[in-house]
């Protein structure tokens, strides 16, 4: 699903921007090893190899290589890419300094094992730092309106809004975090008008393309008159002109505690 498509043209126009806020609130620095995890093609990946650390992007989706790469390249960076599951990371413990993740490892079904991944392979003392959709947002509304046209989700699968909610990112973490910071932020997607807006997600976001493939066409345009009817309501009720959606989002920046 994630493979379909062409997520670097869609995360460029909607995310991009918001990479070097994650890279800042974890103070990145050349000293450094960073993993970037569920990575797409390098939003966060890419602005820490900027700031000279040494940066590893893994995502489940190797399709998003090639451009990953081709991005680190014009910004003139060296990241390795390798492919590999959320909730079953291909790294030995401790290996990393910094562990990130940009509206990515959210979507893991199983999110104990998402948190122990990510936890597993920062070293004591690291840093671990998550941009998640809240569920209360413009992000939590989109994910329900897709959900409604989804096939049924896995057996025992979480609701990747649930890690933008600040009790439940406590529970999966406990007391393996010596420290932790919650702050919820906004950030906004721009378009020339609504209808540009919706035609980006049904040309390049992955999961859309894949859900309307798959439905008939009495329910394809139902879906595409919701999506363009609540569009119009994430904008300020404006049919026309410019589009600017704010999306809230949970950041968290947490410290590993010594073992």
């Amino acid at each position: 699903m994630w493979a379909m498509g062409d997520y670097d043209r869609f995360a460029r126009a909607t995310t991009w921007d918001v990479g070097p806020v994650l890279v800042d609130a974890c103070g990145v620095t050349a000293a450094h090893r960073v993993l970037d995890v569920a990575a797409g093609t390098g939003n966060v990946a890419i602005r820490a190899a900027m700031k000279g650390a040494s940066v590893v992007a893994c995502d489940l989706t190797p399709e998003h290589f090639a451009a990953g790469r081709r991005g680190a390249t014009a910004a003139g960076v060296s990241v390795e890419w390798i492919e590999g599951d959320a909730e079953a990371l291909p790294f030995d413990d401790g290996t990393f300094d910094v562990v990130v993740s940009c509206f990515g490892a959210m979507f893991a079904p199983n999110h104990r094992a998402a948190a122990d991944e990510l936890l597993r392979v920062c070293r004591p003392g690291g840093t671990l730092g998550l941009m998640n959709f809240t569920p209360e947002g413009t992000g939590g509304e989109f994910f329900a309106l897709l959900g409604s046209y989804a096939p049924p989700p896995p057996a025992g699968a979480k609701s990747p809004l649930l890690w933008g909610s600040e009790e439940h990112v406590r529970v999966q973490f406990g007391n393996r975090l010596s420290r932790i910071a919650l702050s919820r932020h906004i950030y906004v997607e721009r378009a020339p008008s609504p209808a540009k807006y919706c035609d980006l997600f049904m040309e390049t976001f992955g999961p859309v393309v894949a859900i309307r493939g798959n439905l008939d066409a009495a329910r394809r345009d139902e879906f595409d008159r919701r999506f363009l009817d609540a569009v119009v309501r994430w904008n300020g009720g404006r049919s026309a002109g410019p589009v600017e959606i704010p999306y809230e989002y949970l950041l968290v920046v947490g410290t590993k505690s010594p073992e």
